[in-house]
């Protein structure tokens, strides 16, 4: 499981430069949301510069890639696909030129009606040059600009996409940043020495020494010009849909989000675990690195040692193939190994964030029985996984997803644990913090907080159309 992708924008005043190196260090710490390519624009005073590449940030960049890049403001973004192939074409930022400037583009999301949009476009004669959805909005966002003042160009370009998205373009020497109407994908804002920045995760911020503001709130715009910062409500919908996933698993445990520090959650939901699914055992212990701070929740809760079993290898090739079967045992040492003498003779609890396939699960239990444990009990810190995302992650399959098909017995079964236990729904809502309305728990519930085809769609949830704002709300 992926999650699409990591953006940042930075605008410093005039006096200041370097805004590419401040990217650079913004975007390491978002590398967790795309070990893909990765990719920088700034604004030079004249032109839009952009380097991109596949690869980890520290692969794509280097002193001189980031001495070229000379500008106080700029863009960045690290990707994992969820719409488009992997390809140089597909990274971002994403550049589009028209007849008064050009445009660069870094989206984290996924559109659900890219499709028939991109067929539009190409019937009205516009070219395209990657297979990415990033690219559709943009095309879109362009023709806006050309008829209208960025305002009405930025709600008319939201009256017509549908999905998750956290968008941050550089429109000449200006960032702008815009965040769907249920607000699916996080984005935040921060004040910086000399000017501002918005990021995926409040981390990015506290990487530049930075002061974490507040969230974009869902359906609004932010404007950031030599330094100075405005925004606009868009958009009013009834309600948000926050990711759950992002609480669960994908934002860092150091990142705050909607005003939640992440491992105070994550540690709450460890703690609900415990209570809903006790077990009788000697050890506490996490699949790493996702299921660390869930352990300690459960840890804490039921009173059991607390011990690390499993040790991971942080440095594995991101390309790591191995062809046959004896090698991909292998591949799995590698990438993670057991610490025997805190297994052997143990009846363990193995605590981690979510089963998708069960296959991964299944070698883990398997790899500590073979150490010596005298019982494995897993323990969840999701409810079973029912559905697909369409909003942003890359996800396995309704075929795929083991829970979709097997009861929790089964999958007890198929992962040949002791015993299984999933957090409720409950647990995981009272764990957030935010009411269970608020969240987007479609992979949870198959029920989606928009229209999909052939998904079913929450039946309080109106067109977001209906929410786009004809006045225009300025603060801040």
């Amino acid at each position: 499981m992926h999650d699409a992708c990591g953006v940042v924008g930075i605008s410093f005043n005039e006096t200041a430069n370097g805004a590419a190196k401040s990217i650079y260090y913004s975007l390491y710490a978002l590398q967790h949301r795309g070990q893909e390519a990765a990719g920088i624009s700034v604004h030079d005073g004249k032109s839009i510069r952009t380097h991109r590449a596949m690869g980890l940030v520290s692969e794509v960049f280097d002193d001189a890639q980031i001495s070229l890049l000379r500008g106080h403001v700029g863009i960045g973004h690290v990707r994992y696909a969820t719409s488009g192939r992997s390809t140089i074409e597909n990274s971002q930022p994403l550049l589009v030129k028209y007849k008064d400037g050009a445009i660069a583009t870094a989206h984290n999301g996924n559109l659900v009606n890219s499709t028939q949009l991109r067929e539009q476009l190409e019937e009205a004669g516009d070219i395209f040059y990657s297979t990415s959805d990033t690219e559709v909005i943009a095309h879109i966002f362009v023709k806006e600009l050309l008829h209208y003042d960025l305002l009405e160009a930025a709600r008319a370009l939201m009256r017509k996409i549908v999905g998750s998205y956290s968008l941050v373009f550089l429109w000449g020497d200006t960032v702008l940043a815009l965040r769907d109407p249920l607000g699916i994908k996080p984005l935040c804002i921060g004040e910086i020495d000399s000017g501002f920045m918005v990021a995926s995760e409040s981390v990015a911020i506290d990487t530049l020494n930075g002061r974490l503001i507040r969230d974009v709130k869902p359906g609004e715009l932010i404007v950031i010009r030599n330094g100075e910062m405005k925004s606009y409500q868009l958009t009013r919908s009834p309600r948000p849909a926050h990711c759950i996933f992002e609480y669960i698993y994908f934002a860092r445990p150091d990142s705050i989000l909607d005003g939640r520090l992440i491992y105070d959650v994550r540690v709450n939901i460890g703690s609900n675990l415990a209570g809903e699914h006790p077990a009788c055992a000697d050890t506490v212990t996490p699949i790493p690195d996702s299921g660390i701070t869930l352990a300690v929740g459960y840890h804490q809760r039921s009173g059991i040692s607390y011990r690390e079993c499993l040790m991971k290898n942080r440095y594995i090739g991101r390309t790591f193939i191995m062809p046959d079967q004896s090698m991909r045992e292998t591949a799995v040492r590698l990438k993670m190994n057991t610490i025997r003498p805190n297994i052997e003779g143990h009846k363990l609890i193995l605590v981690d964030d979510s089963i998708v396939r069960g296959t991964t699960s299944r070698r883990i239990v398997n790899m500590v029985r073979k150490a010596g444990a005298k019982e494995v009990h897993v323990r969840i810190g999701s409810p079973p996984i029912l559905a697909p995302c369409y909003l942003g992650i890359d996800m396995a399959s309704r075929d795929e997803l083991i829970a979709a098909h097997k009861t929790v017995a089964g999958v007890e079964a198929v992962i040949e644990a002791d015993s299984l236990g999933y957090v409720s729904h409950e647990g995981l809502v009272d764990a957030v913090g935010i009411p269970k309305e608020n969240l987007c728990m479609g992979c949870l519930t198959g029920l989606y907080p928009v229209e999909i085809p052939g998904e079913k769609c929450l039946a309080e949830q109106t067109r977001l159309s209906e929410y786009i704002l004809d006045i225009t709300e300025e603060s801040d």
